[in-house]
């Protein structure tokens, strides 16, 4: 009988360990995951190509073109957060940057704190480097045009059912005479049930 107990206890105990145990699983990046139903990686991406998808398609840049010859140069500013959570907007403009980027129909210039890393290369170049092979100083491309936005919520909640509403709004805007070139918006819309027993 005790060793009844014993095997009993053993089992027992092994299975709550065996329910404590860490699991992880890789999945495809492209492949949405929403556990909370906040704001994550699959909005960040699918917002971004959706937006620069219809920045590209209106027609600025050939305006731009006929009139200075050249593909415009643009710079992402600002993107404030003004939602209820916490959003990292940073990846959310590196998705920005990547699509337009990648769309081959605009130069990208680099962001101000990344321009002063930039800058202190090219200073340590001129001390250091070969005068052959170092980068001068005023050689920088300024940009055409700057982007900026917001993203905002609005939280719509009733028992354990709650409408999460995203609403994001970008700009691009001629720093040559301060003139909006373009205005885009998107709206996110999610409706999470919670359990029972969840908070």
């Amino acid at each position: 009988m005790k060793r009844a107990m014993q095997g009993i206890l053993v089992l027992f105990l092994g299975l709550v360990l065996a329910g404590c145990a860490t699991q992880v699983d890789r999945v495809d990046t492209d492949e949405p995951i929403d556990l909370t139903g906040r704001w994550n990686d699959t909005d960040s991406r699918l917002v971004s190509e959706e937006m620069v998808s219809d920045l590209l398609s209106r027609g600025w840049i050939e305006r731009h073109q006929a009139r200075d010859g050249d593909r415009p140069a643009v710079i992402v500013g600002q993107v404030r957060n003004l939602s209820h959570e916490h959003i990292n907007t940073n990846t959310f403009i590196r998705d920005i940057e990547r699509e337009l980027i990648n769309s081959g129909q605009v130069v990208f210039v680099a962001a101000p704190g990344e321009r002063d890393s930039i800058r202190d290369e090219r200073e340590d170049q001129a001390r250091h480097a070969r005068p052959d092979t170092a980068n001068p100083p005023g050689q920088e491309l300024g940009a055409d045009y700057m982007l900026t936005g917001t993203i905002n919520t609005i939280m719509d909640t009733e028992g354990r059912t709650e409408v999460a509403y995203y609403q994001v709004d970008l700009a691009l805007t001629s720093l040559r005479d301060n003139t909006r070139v373009w205005v885009g918006q998107k709206q996110i819309r999610k409706v999470i049930r919670r359990g029972l027993f969840r908070s």
